[in-house]
């Protein structure tokens, strides 16, 4: 592109920041968090196996249509435990009720990302929320290297050029959130497991000096073993025949009863902004998109020692 850049316009990149606002397109409404997302959709297939509409469950409970609807996409601003009692007595289902009750009373908690709400976009907030939820994260960054895994330097060196005009408080807070994100795959319990794939050209790419390159591919060969690394050498080209923008899959394990706690979303970053995809159709064209560009990646181990060996070229 030919226009200079402008803050509107990269305030959804994926750097250590977290962006202000811009609009989100979607598929359908994103909730803020999976926990109602999840109490919505468990509340859908009860009615859904009684075969009753909207309007006629709502008026059983005493409840506007809208409200049930709203209630049902995740998107209610008031949970009362009293409309789930009735709910669950409706469709028959009170053994479930404990458990709603749990996902509503979750959804009331702030979260630490909600602090500052005016420095987070709404799409950010939303991924987030997902991705403290997520137990796999499948992530293909073919610009840079991907917020969770850069260093304090990198990140510190992308933040003061996407955020030139920004005060040291708002820097260091958005700093503050990316160090939070950090326990997400360093944790003891139950570690983030995550696949991700860079494109060689981000290894060249330099960011803040040679001795900064350095110590961020060194960042990302130590990785701890749940993180999966692999290159895509540039003579591998365009795997799938077209350029593929940064995106991250994310995939939620079952619940205490076995049931998948979410369905997989997919976070798809562009210059323009960024989108959240959640259709199986989407979801698989991603998925098959990333396997195919795996294939041809280099294997973890190999991956590991050109990280290793290009981040002495820039330090010998």
């Amino acid at each position: 592109m030919n226009d200079p850049l402008t803050r509107e316009m990269i305030e959804d990149q994926d750097s250590a920041t977290s962006p202000k606002s811009i609009a989100v397109p979607s598929e359908e409404p994103i909730a803020a968090g999976v926990p109602h997302r999840q109490l919505g959709r468990i509340l859908r297939e009860m009615r859904s196996e009684t075969g009753l509409s909207i309007l006629i469950a709502s008026k059983a409970v005493g409840m506007g249509s809208g409200s049930l609807q709203r209630l049902e996409s995740g998107q209610a601003s008031k949970i009362e435990d009293a409309k789930l009692t009735k709910l669950c007595r409706l469709y028959q289902r009170l053994d479930r009720l404990d458990e709603l009750k749990t996902l509503a009373a979750q959804r009331r908690e702030q979260s630490w990302w909600d602090e500052r709400t005016d420095l987070l976009a709404p799409s950010f907030k939303v991924y987030l929320g997902l991705e403290a939820a997520a137990e796999q994260l499948t992530v293909y960054r073919p610009d840079i290297v991907s917020s969770l895994f850069q260093t304090n330097e990198y990140a510190e060196v992308l933040d003061r050029i996407y955020f030139r005009d920004d005060s040291a408080d708002e820097r260091n807070h958005r700093m503050e959130i990316r160090r939070k994100r950090l326990n997400l795959i360093n944790r003891t319990m139950s570690p983030l497991r995550v696949d991700l794939i860079l494109n060689e050209g981000v290894l060249r790419r330099v960011v803040g000096g040679a001795r900064s390159m350095s110590r961020q591919l060194k960042h990302l060969a130590d990785m701890p073993s749940n993180v999966s690394i692999r290159v895509l050498p540039d003579q591998a080209g365009y795997p799938i025949g077209k350029a593929v923008d940064a995106f991250t899959l994310l995939d939620f394990g079952p619940d205490s009863t076995g049931r998948t706690k979410e369905p997989p979303v997919v976070y798809v970053e562009s210059f323009a902004g960024s989108m959240h995809l959640e259709t199986p159709r989407s979801v698989r064209a991603y998925r098959d998109a990333f396997r195919v560009i795996q294939r041809v990646a280099l294997e973890p181990v190999e991956s590991r020692r050109l990280l290793r060996r290009v981040a002495k070229e820039y330090v010998p």
